[in-house]
């Protein structure tokens, strides 16, 4: 487990977690990579100006090029002596417009943004109607042909606990293991959106979007409702066609035990609340 780095001359390091909502479209993904773009390295660099020391973030997962946040939840370690209304009102007014802290909170040194999450959740959005969105382009997976809904949801009920998803996992996933739990897999129909949520403990490199692909061909009818768990049984990815674009992937945030005291994850407003 990671704990804060010692304090320099003698200053108490503090570790602080945060929740980082963003758009990802002009991003390389969540993850710093040399000089591409990243949402890790926007924060990074917000947090040690605000600091006036070096700070480094641990997020509670990655995401790729051109995917969005509702609630990333990151972890640091600093000496600064920062209040909670300091760290969020400076480094958001240092961040990209596309880039917004929604909270800071200090937390025990036990606690961890990554190993410390008991389950993570994610929204696929798909635009469902025949003319394209000016305003939501890059914010949801545009699909003029028709998709069932209901034929989605119930083919996605075959993901529903713990698998081998090889079949759902990407080329190249460096997971040491393709077993994952999935413990909630939903798709509504929401007027023009068709919408899936999928919980679990975590999740391979595009996991959802090989899911949300898989239930868009069967939401086409160009599969059965028998494919997306025949998929699963037979651990092949190169059989699970397209992996649906990032645009319309959104991590909603990780659940945490309450013993630590951080804000619930944020309730998506985009399609709008889900009913049952």
């Amino acid at each position: 487990m990671e704990t804060p780095a010692p304090a320099a001359a003698g200053r108490t390091v503090q570790r602080w977690a945060a929740a980082v909502e963003y758009r990802g479209t002009s991003y390389s993904g969540w993850q710093a990579q040399g000089q591409a773009p990243s949402v890790q390295a926007a924060v990074e660099r917000a947090l040690s100006a605000v600091a006036d020391v070096p700070t480094r973030v641990t997020a509670a997962g990655r995401t790729d090029a051109g995917v969005h946040a509702l609630g990333q939840v990151v972890h640091f370690d600093t000496p600064a002596p920062r209040s909670a209304y300091a760290w969020l009102l400076g480094v958001n007014s240092l961040l990209p417009p596309d880039v917004s802290l929604l909270w800071t909170q200090p937390v025990e040194p036990g606690f961890h943004a990554r190993y410390s999450a008991l389950a993570r959740h994610y929204r696929y959005v798909f635009l469902n109607r025949r003319a394209r969105s000016g305003l939501l382009a890059q914010r949801a997976s545009w699909q003029p042909r028709p998709l069932d809904a209901g034929a989605m949801h119930r083919a996605a009920q075959a993901l529903v606990g713990e698998h081998d998803f090889s079949a759902y996992r990407g080329s190249d996933c460096q997971s040491r293991t393709p077993m994952r739990n999935v413990t909630a897999i939903a798709v509504r129909r929401h007027g023009d959106f068709v919408v899936l949520e999928v919980t679990a403990n975590a999740f391979l490199h595009h996991m959802v979007r090989n899911i949300a692909g898989v239930l868009q061909a069967i939401g086409q009818g160009r599969q059965d409702e028998a494919w997306a768990g025949a998929l699963l049984a037979g651990r092949d990815r190169t059989r699970g066609g397209v992996t649906a674009p990032p645009e319309g992937l959104y991590f909603v945030g990780p659940d945490y035990p309450p013993g630590f005291g951080l804000p619930g994850r944020p309730e998506p407003w985009f399609p709008g609340t889900m009913a049952p």
